[in-house]
């Protein structure tokens, strides 16, 4: 499946900020549920022990089984994936980027990382690589809320009640401009959680914007949309 140039773009300012209507979040959702068999494998690391290294983090509420056939993916593309190791996310906490350094540390050797974020999880790598970015080779995000205003996504009074805090307000600081690392960034143009706005961001924010023709949660556990997503990173970050 090729994607067109006319979906390679970042939005302007005011585009895209429509917040999904709730008919698309239920289609959204029931991608997941007929994709389930998908989480059943080991969580170990994958892929050749000598690739370079990658890090890849979960969405809210998700988890590494939610990643896994995302990993599985990039395994075969050749690079040795990590989940995160923390379980189900919940939300940001006071020592999460800490958290984070100490994982990428764990796993990375002496070689820079590939993080790969889906969600929340991109927020997260973001920031990760904000902090640290002689340890990181690039940041992937996958339909991840990086940019404009926190309610730009139709899930925020759930992620209020689970994480306890303000989601305008978050204990880890979140910072639209772009980190300091190669940044590519990959739109779900079908997204039933969260406006395109978010995901891709200003011209400033991101080096590449993709947009993919999925939902939420079809760009991670779709086979035809990961292996998009697998030759997009492969075409943008250099092992």
């Amino acid at each position: 499946m090729n994607i067109s140039e006319d979906r390679r773009s970042t939005l302007k300012e005011g585009e895209g900020e429509d917040v999904p209507h709730f008919t698309r979040r239920l289609i959204d959702s029931a991608n997941q549920l007929v994709r389930m068999g998908r989480m059943i494998g080991h969580l170990d690391a994958r892929g050749p022990r000598n690739g370079p290294p990658a890090l890849v983090i979960p969405g809210f509420l998700a988890n590494d089984r939610t990643t896994l056939e995302l990993r599985r993916f990039l395994a075969r593309d050749g690079w040795r994936v990590h989940g995160w190791g923390r379980g189900r996310n919940n939300g940001a906490y006071e020592g999460m980027l800490e958290d984070m350094i100490a994982r990428l540390d764990a796993i990375r050797g002496d070689d820079k990382a590939l993080l790969v974020g889906w969600s929340l999880g991109g927020v997260v790598a973001r920031e990760v690589a904000r902090a640290v970015p002689d340890k990181v080779r690039a940041v992937v995000t996958l339909a991840s809320p990086f940019s404009g205003h926190a309610k730009l996504n139709n899930v925020w009074p759930l992620y209020e009640k689970v994480a306890g805090h303000p989601v305008d307000a978050p204990p880890v600081e979140q910072i639209s401009d772009k980190p300091p690392v190669p940044t590519l960034s990959l739109v779900a143009e079908k997204d039933g959680l969260l406006a395109q706005r978010a995901q891709c961001g200003l011209p400033h924010e991101s080096d590449r914007c993709v947009k993919l023709p999925c939902g939420h949660l079809r760009i991670g556990l779709s086979r035809p949309m990961l292996r998009i997503v697998t030759r997009e990173i492969a075409d943008f970050v250099p092992k």
